[in-house]
């Protein structure tokens, strides 16, 4: 209706930024930035962990492209204009394009690392845990490259980066039937690539 403001979208908590905030932040309000980076920066390195494979960590890990993101969306901000989506769906579409980067530039770059001296010893999980964690990680690659790449982005971000059915239908310019829809589908799919695998038929 005319005259009445429709209701702000309701996201997670991570991701509580007013209008006012965002445009604080666009017109250069270092504390607004601060928030901003504060409530964005979570949910960008999960999305981008869950993004970014073991296949590319040779070249930049999640971390690093997350960092980019971020970046990009600072960068960026005094020239956002609010068009009626949540400034989610901005964000979201920087880190989509980025993680689309690192997956090129590691297609395109096949050299090892080297590995550096380590400053001191470490305090992380030992060789045992890593092993298993990454194969975990690989896993879960396989299987999510068994998705079409909508189905694959909608299901990254309801289960992995936590939005709900209607902030993951405005970053993916969908509705949030068709979301639950296709979240449905993939993960029906990735119960029977599971169960295929687990029991494979003579």
């Amino acid at each position: 209706m005319a005259g009445v403001d429709a209701p702000e979208p309701v996201l997670p908590t991570a991701v509580r930024c007013t209008a006012e905030q965002v445009r604080a932040a666009a017109s250069g309000d270092r504390a607004a930035v601060r928030q901003l980076l504060s409530a964005i920066r979570p949910l960008v390195v999960r999305y981008c962990r869950a993004r970014v494979g073991s296949r590319e960590r040779s070249f930049a890990s999640a971390d690093d492209v997350a960092q980019d993101v971020c970046l990009a969306v600072l960068t960026a901000l005094p020239t956002y204009r609010d068009q009626g989506r949540p400034f989610l769906a901005f964000v979201y579409g920087i880190a989509a394009h980025k993680v689309a980067d690192a997956h090129r530039h590691a297609a395109r770059n096949r050299a090892e690392p080297v590995s550096e001296v380590p400053d001191g010893p470490e305090t992380a999980a030992g060789p045992e845990q890593r092993v298993v964690q990454g194969e975990l990680t690989e896993r879960m690659a396989r299987l999510l490259r068994l998705l079409p790449d909508k189905q694959r982005e909608i299901l990254v971000l309801r289960v992995v980066v936590g939005l709900s059915a209607e902030e993951t239908a405005a970053a993916v310019g969908s509705t949030a039937g068709a979301v639950r829809v296709a979240q449905h589908r993939a993960l029906a799919k990735l119960q029977k690539a599971l169960t295929r695998q687990e029991h494979p038929v003579a």
